[in-house]
């Protein structure tokens, strides 16, 4: 009979795989016990986005904020997704995961409650930071380092995989009257909320966008640095995160940056096509060249 933990990581699992499936069969060739604590992690970031995107009146979803936080420090979590909670801890405890990171992600989602412009890069990257790079942090301490670099890269691949989020999602969070772009820049380029709001696709806004890749590019860049300093069972994964965010940054940039004719993506099939060869790579690093 299986126990409550085994319950608890097998909730996180079915989580994972029902909502992310790409992230799913990126975790899966790590050993069961890093895979498990990337479910966990998963599920819990799944938890808070849901609980902020989700319909709910803004004093409930304080609430929803609320109790996720007390379930991060309780001995015994409660409710319908205290079986997360359990996983969560226990990967926490096996992995020696600092609680504030998980504390950092809850209020970069809770951002979003109360900020939809950014006057400047420095503004935005705090929030990138709190949304993307603290989850990275979190998934280093499960992919295991050595090296106290590694966490600087971290940081640079998270704020790089979420400037790609925003350049893609450019036409839906305009249309929920969010816009990540930073103020200073737009003003810069002479593109106005206006003409965002209608996809207007201008010289202006093709320079603005083409500066956004820039900036990503280069974090993309730094954030190379840390595939060698991570365990090599666990290597394939941030690397195939790496090779599918990068991949749709270079996919915004070959369509003239038109993110508003459609969302821009690469497919399941390519995505598993890199997994192969990455995982090949992993194994049998002559077969590929350097990896």
């Amino acid at each position: 009979m299986a126990t409550d933990l085994e319950i608890a990581y097998s909730h996180c699992q079915r989580v994972t795989k029902e909502n992310a499936r790409n992230f799913y069969y990126t975790f899966r060739p790590m050993p069961a016990e890093k895979r498990r604590g990337m479910y966990a992690v998963y599920a819990y970031c799944r938890l808070c986005d849901d609980v902020a995107d989700g319909e709910l009146p803004i004093d409930a979803k304080y609430r929803g904020f609320e109790e996720i936080r007390r379930n991060l420090h309780a001995s015994e979590p409660t409710g319908e997704d205290a079986p997360m909670f359990r996983a969560l801890h226990d990967a926490a405890w096996r992995f020696e995961i600092p609680y504030r990171y998980f504390e950092e992600i809850l209020e970069g989602v809770e951002m979003d409650m109360v900020k939809n412009r950014f006057a400047s890069f420095d503004e935005l990257r705090e929030y990138c930071y709190k949304v993307a790079s603290v989850v990275g942090l979190v998934c280093i301490r499960i992919f295991g380092y050595d090296d106290p670099k590694a966490e600087e890269h971290a940081v640079d691949m998270g704020i790089a995989m979420q400037l790609t989020n925003i350049l893609r999602d450019v036409k839906e969070d305009a249309e929920r009257d969010r816009i990540y772009i930073p103020q200073d820049e737009m003003e810069r380029y002479e593109y106005t909320e206006a003409e965002l709001a209608r996809g207007a696709l201008t010289d202006g806004f093709r320079a603005l966008m083409a500066y956004q890749a820039g900036r990503a590019r280069g974090y993309f860049e730094s954030s190379r640095a840390l595939f060698p300093m991570i365990s090599a069972d666990a290597r394939t994964c941030p690397k195939l995160m790496h090779a599918t965010y990068s991949g749709i940054l270079e996919r915004i940039e070959q369509a003239d940056y038109d993110v508003f004719e459609r969302r821009i993506g690469i497919s399941t099939g390519t995505k598993l096509l890199l997994l192969a060869r990455l995982w090949t790579g992993s194994l049998f690093p002559n077969a590929f060249g350097r990896n």
